[in-house]
């Protein structure tokens, strides 16, 4: 039975999601503020965070900072009543893997929770280029260790957001084919994340700055234009 922890300040919201997610087979655990989610989410064991971006005490922004500079993977589903690319990007650029939007229907939140919870255990045969070693894949110069979540270019760690990690990890697994913003929206976020395509470009823009030698000149991460993207694995 995967575990869920709920955290809201809204006891409508928390008894509506209780309610229809122990209905579906899960096992919830609630809180109501930033820091009891922090204290639960690092001494207990979840499948899922469902967490309000505003809490009392400390908000879900600083509860997913805290979370994955202690290297907790957990996947966050953030759940807000603000809809501005500002602090919807903030929030996944910190580490939350998805966000929900109030009013949202019990339905749509299971659907996004099973997608996450499918890509983070997913561990289904992949392509066997770029070169599979053990639980590491050799790309360029980079190594990429599934199993640890680590990037390194030759010893030197680089310092990936589990978001963008996995969208490296997506890209290094199918080199050379061109990915359109909705493949890639639906591929590495799970979800139909319709007119969400800026959410791609940022988190592309982001992840060259980090394993590029010159992000402006790209030769990894590559832009077709009026296409999408694509990876050279040997560039």
């Amino acid at each position: 039975m995967s575990r869920v922890l709920v955290v809201d300040d809204e006891p409508a919201i928390v008894t509506l999601l209780q309610y229809n997610l122990e209905q579906a087979d899960y096992q919830v655990v609630t809180a109501i503020d930033g820091e009891q989610a922090l204290n639960l989410a690092l001494h207990e064991k979840f499948d899922v965070i469902l967490l309000d971006l505003m809490l009392p005490k400390m908000d879900g922004v600083e509860v997913t900072k805290r979370l994955r500079q202690e290297k907790i993977s957990t996947p966050i589903i953030m759940i807000t009543a603000k809809t501005s690319e500002f602090d919807t990007v903030f929030g996944l650029e910190l580490g939350a893997d998805d966000y929900i939007t109030k009013p949202f229907s019990p339905r749509e939140v299971i659907a996004r929770m099973k997608a996450v919870m499918r890509r983070y255990h997913d561990d289904e045969p992949q392509a066997t280029t770029p070169t599979k070693v053990d639980h590491r894949l050799q790309v360029a110069d980079l190594t990429i260790d599934q199993d640890k979540f680590q990037v390194k270019r030759g010893a030197t760690p680089i310092d990936l957001t589990p978001k963008e990690f996995e969208l490296l990890l997506f890209f290094a697994k199918r080199p050379g084919k061109v990915w359109s913003r909705e493949q890639l929206l639906e591929g590495v976020w799970g979800f139909d994340y319709s007119g969400q395509t800026r959410m791609v470009d940022i988190h592309v823009s982001h992840l060259r700055e980090k394993i590029e030698r010159d992000p402006k000149h790209p030769v990894l991460l590559k832009t077709v234009r009026g296409f999408g993207y694509t990876f050279e694995a040997q560039p």
